[in-house]
This record gives C-alpha cells, sequence and structure tokens, in this order.
C-alpha cells in the first residue's frame, strides 16, 4: 500500500470510529498513532506521541485559549448579557420587530465578551424571550432571532473559532481578530434588515414595545460600559500594538474580574462556577487539538493533502468553484459537527488545498467560522436552536421555522464575504502597515 492510499485508509478509519462514537479527538489520535507508525515505523510513531501532547499544552501562545474562556464566562456569570440586552430594548424596543432587533444588537455586544454562540446563545434565551413572549412575538420570530443571533460569538472577536484556525494553520490571532469585525457587524445588519422585512410582511409577527423618552434611553447605556471597556481594551490592545494576543487574553481576564468586583457582583460561587467552566472547555478543546496535531503528522507523511491540492490546483475549473463547493461541504458538516471538531477534522486536508490556488488565507478563516455558524442553526442538528428550545421550552420545529429567513440572510452575507474579499481583509491590512 502506498503512503497516500494509507492516508486515505486512515481517513476512512477515523470516520468510522467517529461514527461508532469514539469521541473525535481520541480517534483522530489513534489513527495518527497508528498510521504513523505503519509509514515511518512504530518508534518514530511513539517519538511524536511523546511529543506532540506536551509540546502543545506547554505553548505559551496556547495560553489564550483559558484565558479567553475565563473572560467570557466571568462576563456571562455577572449579567453582562442582561446590561447589553436592557439597553438595546430601551433603544429600539418602540419600533416593530424591536425587541427582535435588540435580541440581535445585544447577542453581537456579548459575543464581544464571550466568544462562544453557543454560551451567546443560552444567555440571550434566557433574557430575551420572556421579554417577547410578553410582548406577544410569534414564537417562531422569538427564537429564529434568538437562535441566529447567537451564532454571532464565533465571529465576532475574541473568538474561539478563530484562536483554533491560527493553532491549526500557524496564521496571526490578531489579524484574524481584525478581519472577523467588520464581518460581524454586517452579520448583525443583515438580520435587522431581516426583521424588518418580515415585520413589513406581517405587523403581527412582531409587535411594537413600549416608547422610552431619550433621558432613559442614556440612563440605559451605563449598563454596556463594562462590555465597550472589555472590548476596547482587548482588540484596541492589539490593534494598537500595546500587547500581543496571549497579553490581550490575560488582561481581558483581568479586566473581567475587576470590573465583577467594581459592580459588586463577584461571589465565590460565580468565581468557581467559571473556573469550573473554563476548565471543562479547555480540556475538551486541548483534546482535540492534540489529537488533530498527531493526526496532522500523520497526513503529513502520507503526502495526502498536497496530493489532494495538486490535483484541486490542476483542475480546469475556476478556484471560486472549488470554494462554492468548499461552502456548501462545511454547511453540510456543520449540521452535524460543531466547529471545533469540524475545524479540526477537515483544516488539515482543504488549507492546503486553499493556499494551493491561491487564497488569502485570513479571508478563508473568517468564510469558514461564517459558514460554521450557519451550521449551528441549520437542521437536522443545528446546535443553537437545541440550545434555544431547551432554554424557551418551545418545540425543536417552531425553533427550525423561524430561523429559516435568517438562513437566507446568512447566504447573502456569505455571497458578500466571497464577492468582496476586502471586506473582511481591510482592517488586518490596516494593521500591518
Amino acid at each position: 500500500m502506498t503512503d497516500t492510499m494509507a492516508g486515505l485508509v486512515g481517513l476512512g478509519v477515523l470516520l468510522l470510529l467517529i461514527f461508532i462514537g469514539m469521541p473525535i479527538g481520541f480517534a483522530m489520535a489513534l489513527v495518527g498513532f497508528v498510521g504513523f507508525g505503519y509509514i515511518a515505523g512504530m518508534e518514530g510513531a511513539l517519538s511524536n506521541l511523546s511529543a506532540v501532547p506536551f509540546g502543545y499544552v506547554a505553548d505559551y501562545g496556547f495560553v489564550v485559549i483559558p484565558l479567553f474562556l475565563l473572560m467570557g464566562n466571568l462576563a456571562a456569570n455577572t449579567g453582562i448579557s442582561k446590561d447589553i440586552y436592557s439597553a438595546a430594548h430601551t433603544w429600539v424596543g418602540q419600533l416593530k420587530g424591536g425587541l427582535a432587533m435588540a435580541t440581535v444588537v445585544a447577542s453581537a455586544g456579548f459575543a464581544a465578551v464571550s466568544g462562544s454562540s453557543t454560551a451567546t446563545g443560552a444567555a440571550m434565551g434566557k433574557v430575551a424571550y420572556p421579554e417577547m413572549q410578553r410582548y406577544k412575538y410569534k414564537p417562531s420570530m422569538a427564537s429564529g432571532s434568538i437562535a441566529a443571533g447567537g451564532t454571532m460569538g464565533i465571529l465576532i472577536p475574541p473568538s474561539m473559532g478563530f484562536i483554533l484556525y491560527a493553532i491549526l494553520t500557524e496564521e496571526s490571532v490578531g489579524q484574524l481578530f481584525m478581519a472577523g469585525i467588520i464581518p460581524g457587524v454586517l452579520e448583525a445588519v443583515f438580520y435587522i434588515i431581516t426583521i424588518y422585512i418580515l415585520c413589513m410582511v406581517n405587523p403581527a409577527v412582531a409587535p411594537a414595545g413600549p416608547r422610552t423618552t431619550f433621558r432613559e434611553k442614556l440612563v440605559s447605556l451605563k449598563g454596556v460600559w463594562s462590555m465597550l471597556a472589555l472590548f476596547v481594551l482587548v482588540m484596541g490592545g492589539i490593534y494598537g500594538g500595546l500587547f500581543t494576543p496571549s497579553e490581550a487574553a490575560a488582561v481581558g481576564a483581568f479586566g473581567a474580574l475587576v470590573i465583577s468586583l467594581a459592580m459588586r457582583r463577584f461571589t465565590t460561587k460565580i468565581f468557581t462556577q467559571s473556573l469550573a467552566e473554563t476548565g471543562q472547555t479547555t480540556a475538551m478543546i486541548f483534546i482535540l487539538i492534540i489529537g488533530s496535531m498527531i493526526f496532522m503528522r500523520f497526513l503529513a507523511v502520507s503526502n495526502l493533502p498536497f496530493v489532494l491540492s495538486e490535483f484541486v490546483a490542476g483542475m480546469d475549473v475556476p478556484g471560486y468553484v472549488v470554494i462554492i463547493v468548499v461552502i456548501v461541504f462545511y454547511i453540510f458538516v456543520g449540521c452535524f459537527l460543531d466547529i471545533f471538531s469540524s475545524l479540526v477534522l477537515t483544516i488539515p486536508v482543504i488549507y492546503p488545498t486553499i493556499i494551493a490556488l491561491g487564497f488569502d488565507p485570513i479571508w478563508f478563516g473568517v468564510i469558514f467560522v461564517r459558514v460554521a455558524e450557519i451550521g449551528l442553526i441549520t437542521p437536522p442538528i443545528g446546535m443553537n436552536c437545541f440550545v434555544i428550545a431547551g432554554v424557551t421550552d418551545l418545540p425543536l420545529g417552531t425553533v427550525f421555522r423561524g430561523i429559516v429567513p435568517f438562513l437566507i440572510a446568512d447566504i447573502c452575507h456569505v455571497a458578500l464575504l466571497v464577492t468582496v474579499p476586502q471586506v473582511a481583509l481591510f482592517l488586518p491590512q490596516v494593521m500591518i502597515r
């Protein structure tokens, strides 16, 4: 059996192991170890197995993962999501569909300090749905806006999706963070336009809320200072070159702690809960990283990614046709796997192909994360839809019906990012200068 054929067999075995229920990180490590041993010898495989886990877990650059997670968990557990929603509610709640628009705006704001789509969706579901229910919003509109708004957690930085993509591809975390800002803002705009159109077609789906005075609007802004302070501190520091992403993560985590103390919301229970949630998620991500790195070394010695990239690059089709196929593939994969799993499974094979076709890796990172968001709300396994159904006690079918208009908005947004790459690349290019 040739080395390339061994790589193909390894991929098949990996998919089989995942299908029968083995955790993805462990499945990748097992196949990578056995495959590397088959091609390069068992001594090399054992050396690989001993070096990779410690080498990556002990890497200073990877400290961004637990620190940004801690920042997001502290922000979530101290009620920042409620403050942001309250302010957005006060400003636009009097409009038809205003509460749904406020949910999208608040989701974007909370995503800027959370970095997690499921956390953003769950937090907004607990805060926003009772209000929309009180003002007789159609359940599909309410749940759809919450589920779609929650997906922004992995596009607006700091994003765990960007961090893991940077680790696997050795791209710049700072540039990826900058690349996600404009697309993230535009995503919120697309969702708000969608809500506006739905209300124009049928005003009964989202009645207007109570009017508020200008003074009440100004007073409500005092609840968003903590989110703005954290975002400016982290992203402004990275953009201005004051500190690296790793240092920014430490500053952000410490800033979240100080803000919780200043707001008198810090308790021992909240702190220990935040630490426990951070530890659990960090362990899951690091198992995926270790398994992925062992598997990537096996693929490297098999030459499979390079053979595939040369094959695709030599095909007589435009590169954007390949990009469209990759996008459709990721939407399908996202129906069944979370972003971290789909990332570690596919990037070792697809990333070399994208580079061979001459596409910008930072731009593709934005496309990948954006399309992974679509998978979070796409039937039959859209994870955010399950989260929202659980938080609101709505039937899953109602949630799935509600996200259909937002899926159309997602497709339009992705089309814009594909046809106008500068939407994502403008800030990173300014940052380099």
